[in-house]
């Protein structure tokens, strides 16, 4: 098949959804179909669409919708989808989700957020990850990751905030990796590390010298807000790195409902508590990492190539 993949983030980002495009996009070219990834909808003949985000690929999907009625259209809902404009712009995001053919969701309880009617049509595919070798953690202190853009959704300095009520003889030292998205987000990251001797920005980071940071760090954090089924959990997972995240319906849906590293969104006290336990309690850290390593078999490539191979045999 001819496959358009739309996707709001350009070229040159490093956003998630690019990051998704392009690993899809190499996923349907190995299963011997043709993809051109695009952020607009030009009227170019495909057999067809797969979209990325109800809210903000909405003029494309009924483009294509309208110029190819009987043509089959995939819609992933992303995290602001199901949790901000499905809300905030309801009309477009759910004349969008009417369109779509078939759905695709990220994690488990993203079916939740949808209309009854429209819930038949979800498919779950989880985002893989590549391998990244031996693991060589910390040992002269404990080493936090903290990967994700920084912006409102992601709640990105609550770690650095639970770093505060930290104890002197704690080793935990927060890294976090991503771009601001503000200059407002960058004054209050550099503004933290000045008073907080815990907390250090890298900005944003290649991919691939994240992945190094898999390959050293002891844990990772996710703090988010709201997330569509976040890419950083499957990187963790499949590295071995154990993880802490906020109880939102998008970390729950990939790390499953008792899973015992979620503490409540937005509370960086309970954080502080959580990560001083994980630090000083090696059961507890051994507990983390093999939940991690129950679950890698959900995230990888294959597992990953086989669900897209299920869904395009339905069309």
């Amino acid at each position: 098949m001819q496959i358009i993949l739309i996707t709001p983030a350009p070229a040159n980002s490093l956003a998630g959804n690019r990051t998704t495009a392009t690993r899809w996009a190499f996923i349907l070219r190995s299963l011997g179909h043709r993809v051109d990834i695009a952020t607009d909808y030009d009227g170019k003949e495909a057999d067809l669409m797969i979209a990325l985000h109800a809210w903000r690929s909405a003029e494309a999907i009924k483009r294509f919708a309208e110029s190819y009625p009987s043509r089959p259209l995939i819609l992933a809902i992303t995290g602001t989808d199901a949790y901000q404009f499905i809300h905030s712009h309801p009309d477009t995001t759910l004349q969008s989700i009417r369109q779509a053919d078939y759905l695709v969701g990220l994690h488990d309880l993203v079916g939740n957020r949808l209309p009854e009617d429209q819930r038949s049509k979800m498919h779950v595919i989880y985002q893989s990850a590549m391998p990244i070798g031996k693991r060589n953690p910390y040992k002269r202190y404990f080493h936090v990751s903290v990967s994700g853009h920084l912006r409102e959704e992601k709640d990105p300095m609550r770690p650095a905030l639970a770093a505060r009520y930290l104890p002197d003889s704690s080793r935990i030292r927060i890294h976090q990796y991503g771009k601001a998205c503000s200059a407002e987000w960058s004054e209050k990251a550099q503004a933290e590390m000045n008073t907080n001797p815990r907390y250090r920005w890298h900005g944003e980071v290649a991919h691939h010298q994240i992945r190094k940071v898999y390959q050293r760090t002891n844990l990772l954090v996710l703090p988010s807000l709201m997330e569509g089924g976040a890419n950083v959990i499957s990187e963790a997972v499949i590295a071995g790195v154990p993880v802490i995240a906020s109880d939102i319906e998008g970390s729950i849906g990939l790390l499953g409902e008792n899973y015992p590293g979620y503490y409540p969104v937005g509370d960086e006290n309970a954080l502080s508590k959580l990560l001083l336990r994980v630090e000083s309690d090696p059961s507890l850290y051994q507990n983390l990492l093999q939940a991690c390593l129950n679950r890698q078999s959900l995230f990888t490539q294959a597992a990953e190539t086989r669900a897209w191979k299920d869904l395009l045999c339905q069309l």
